[in-house]
């Protein structure tokens, strides 16, 4: 006799062999649907891929050349002009300004000064022309300006240069001088009587005398041993420089009391003349010398103490090229037909006529 199964158990049975149980337990299949498909598409991330297309730019043109090109030229203009402003002289710059001021006015034009208008089709002369005219009016070619022309232009020019050099040498020489003056023992004790300038002779070094230390001995032209040591000392820097010097003694106004006529005027003289000695005797070349005068008090350094000390120095002058020249024409004999001054004619004697005057008797001619 079998055993009785409980009927939730046959129910459960898993047997291949019990078709009921594998009808009950086998799923059911049925096709998929579109509303699946779309809800499980919507649940699914989204991957978004970028790719970017690699393309060559359009073509740009070369309008930034073009810009730096004339920014270049500008800058090359402005340089050319500024040159040109300070190269060219003064009076061309003025001829230019006038140009531009009033250009119809200029001497000589043929346009007459319309507004808007410069001439016939509203264009007037040449610029180059009518600046041409500013620098040149007509006539001014005909005036005789002594030393402009003939070539003498660029002589001209060349002494001006000389001229300017000359000065810088004087200058310079200054300059050593007082350093000369601090740093020497002979010359320093007499920096407070040692006057250094430029005239427009030259390089003026005064020696003047004082309360203390005078120069010479009283109405003697006799050198103190220190002024001796002094101008021994000045020789030396004299030669450095080719130009020559002249020298020149003055005195105070107290009068020099002598039976035989001596006077300032030979106690400068001597003075002076023993000061070229002491300049000599330092080196100083001979020929170097212009001239060597005395002046007496005529020419005081202080004007309001005709009796001051310092009125009594010695005065060395290097002259300057120009001073030299005008020296050199001064003491020149005068030749007959230089273009100077004629000699004085000589005083006629007494009772004597003139070449050119008539006899007592004659007549006049008829």
């Amino acid at each position: 006799m079998r055993p009785a199964w409980p009927s939730s158990s046959r129910a459960s049975c898993c047997s291949p062999t019990c078709g009921r149980a594998s009808r009950t337990s086998r799923p059911t299949s049925r096709p998929p649907r579109a509303e699946d498909a779309d809800m499980a598409a919507q649940q699914q991330p989204i991957i978004l891929i970028k790719k970017k297309k690699k393309a060559g730019g359009g073509h740009h043109g070369g309008s930034w050349k073009v810009a730096y090109a004339d920014f270049v030229t500008a800058m090359m203009a402005f340089f050319l002009v500024m040159w040109l402003v300070t190269s060219t002289p003064e009076e061309k710059l003025g001829g230019i300004a006038d140009y531009f001021k009033n250009p119809s006015a200029v001497k000589g034009s043929t346009s007459t000064a319309v507004p808007g208008r410069m001439g016939p089709g509203g264009a007037g002369d040449s610029p180059i022309r009518m600046f041409n005219q500013v620098r040149n009016p007509p006539g001014a070619g005909d005036a005789k300006i002594p030393g402009i022309g003939s070539g003498k232009d660029g002589q001209h020019r060349s002494d001006a240069e000389k001229e300017k050099q000359d000065r810088q040498k004087l200058e310079e020489l200054r300059r050593v001088l007082h350093k000369a003056i601090a740093a020497s023992q002979a010359m320093a004790p007499f920096k407070d009587q040692l006057l250094i300038d430029i005239t427009p002779e030259g390089l003026r070094i005064q020696i003047i005398d004082a309360h203390n230390r005078p120069m010479f001995d009283l109405g003697s032209p006799e050198l103190k041993p220190y002024t001796r040591a002094l101008l021994v000392e000045l020789a030396r820097y004299l030669n450095e420089v080719p130009n020559r010097v002249a020298i020149t003694g003055h005195t105070d106004t107290t009068p020099y009391r002598a039976k035989d006529g001596y006077s300032n005027w030979e106690l400068s003289a001597e003075r002076a003349g023993a000061a070229r000695r002491a300049l000599v005797q330092g080196g100083l070349a001979e020929e170097k010398l212009a001239r060597v005068v005395g002046l007496s008090s005529s020419v005081p350094f202080n004007r309001n103490d005709p009796a001051d000390p310092k009125n009594r120095r010695i005065s060395l002058v290097v002259l300057s090229q120009e001073a030299e020249r005008a020296a050199a024409r001064v003491d020149a004999p005068r030749a007959p037909g230089d273009g100077r001054a004629a000699d004085p004619e000589p005083i006629p004697k007494a009772g004597a006529l003139p070449a050119s005057a008539p006899a007592p008797n004659a007549r006049p001619a008829s």
